[in-house]
C-alpha cells in the first residue's frame, strides 16, 4: 500500500466484455467503517477502496463520478469506470481536490433513500442517498446490475420498493 505522501497510480477503468464496471470508492477514514454502508463491499470483484489522507493524491484516470452537480446518467455512459467519495457531504470538495483525473461528473435520476437520515449538524442535499444505494443504481443503469450489493443493507427491501420500477424503466431506455 502506498504511503500516505504516495500517488496512487491509475488502471483501466474500462471493464472488460463480461465482467463488472471497474469502481473506486474514496472513502473518507473519519467515517465510522461501523455505520458504513459500504463496509460489506469490501473484497467484491471490481470494487477497490481507497482511503483519504492528506496530501495524497488518487489518479483516477477517465472515469464517471457520481456527483449531484453533474450531466444525469444515462446508457450512453456504459462503459466506463465509476468513481464513489464516500464521506460527510460537506467534506466531498475537500476530497475531491485530491483525485485527478479526466471525470465525467454524472448524477442519479430522482431516487428516494430508505436510510432514515437523522443527521442535527447539516442538511443532506435534497435526493441525497445512501452510498450503498447510490452504487447499486448507478452500476444497475450502467447496465451491471448487481444485486448483491444490497444484501448487507438494512434498507435494501424499501429501497427496491420505492425505486426499482424506475430503475428499471430508466436502464430499458
Amino acid at each position: 500500500m502506498p504511503s500516505p505522501s504516495d500517488s496512487c497510480v491509475v488502471e483501466s477503468s474500462r471493464a472488460p466484455v463480461g465482467r463488472h464496471v471497474n469502481v473506486w470508492i474514496v472513502r473518507d477514514p473519519r467515517e465510522s467503517t461501523r455505520k458504513c454502508s459500504l463496509t460489506p463491499l469490501r473484497g467484491m470483484p471490481d470494487i477497490r477502496f481507497f482511503s483519504h489522507a492528506v496530501g495524497r493524491r488518487v489518479d483516477a484516470g477517465a472515469r464517471i463520478l457520481l456527483h449531484p452537480g453533474g450531466q444525469e446518467l444515462t446508457p450512453a455512459d456504459r462503459g466506463q469506470g465509476l468513481l464513489l467519495v464516500d464521506c460527510a457531504w460537506r467534506r466531498v470538495p475537500e476530497l475531491l481536490a485530491q483525485i485527478d483525473g479526466a471525470l465525467a461528473p454524472r448524477r442519479l435520476p430522482p431516487l428516494t433513500t430508505a436510510y432514515p437520515r437523522v443527521s442535527h449538524l447539516f442538511q443532506d442535499p435534497a435526493g441525497g442517498l445512501a452510498s450503498v444505494e447510490a452504487l447499486y443504481a448507478a452500476l444497475y443503469l450502467l447496465g451491471d446490475p448487481r444485486p448483491e450489493l444490497l444484501h448487507g443493507y438494512h434498507w435494501s427491501q424499501e429501497f427496491r420498493r420505492l425505486n426499482q420500477a424506475r430503475l428499471d424503466a430508466l436502464a430499458a431506455g
